[in-house]
């Protein structure tokens, strides 16, 4: 019969594979989401994509640059999906706002929409570190 430590051990690897496997699985889930239509037909991410593609030529270096250095909190594994995001949600703002280019002004406003609000103190923390100028856009916060 095998010793009575061997068989904790086995249960404590099986809660903690199981516990690996829901977390992926929640994550798995959550992206399958993202990829359902909604009420217009598109998805989420097709959303993402056509406000990207329709504003590439309206992207300045100084646009791109600064979405780089608002994306660098973000850990380096999910930083190109977050540029991605976030990039989309700029153009967005861009695009409605009827501008031409995008601009720092729609690069805070986009960055703060993208956000969601339970990180809102964190994104915070990032602009005042940062000393970027975030005051037209309080009220987005408060919402």
């Amino acid at each position: 019969m095998a010793p009575n430590w061997f068989m904790y051990f086995i249960m404590f690897w099986a809660f903690v594979m199981i516990g690996f496997m829901s977390i992926g699985g929640y994550f798995m889930f959550r992206k399958f989401l993202k990829v359902l239509p909604m009420r217009d037909g598109k998805s989420k991410l097709d959303w993402q994509n056509y406000w990207v593609e329709r504003s590439r030529g309206m992207w300045t270096d100084d646009a791109k640059g600064f979405l780089d250095k608002l994306v660098s909190p973000v850990p380096s594994a999910f930083r190109d999906i977050a540029r991605h995001s976030i990039a989309a949600k700029i153009a967005q703002v861009a695009v409605e706002g009827g501008s031409n280019e995008v601009s720092r002004g729609h690069c805070i406003e986009g960055y703060i929409r993208a956000t969601p609000k339970r990180d809102y103190r964190s994104l915070i923390t990032f602009l005042e570190k940062e000393q970027i100028d975030y005051t037209p856009y309080r009220h987005l916060l408060n919402k």
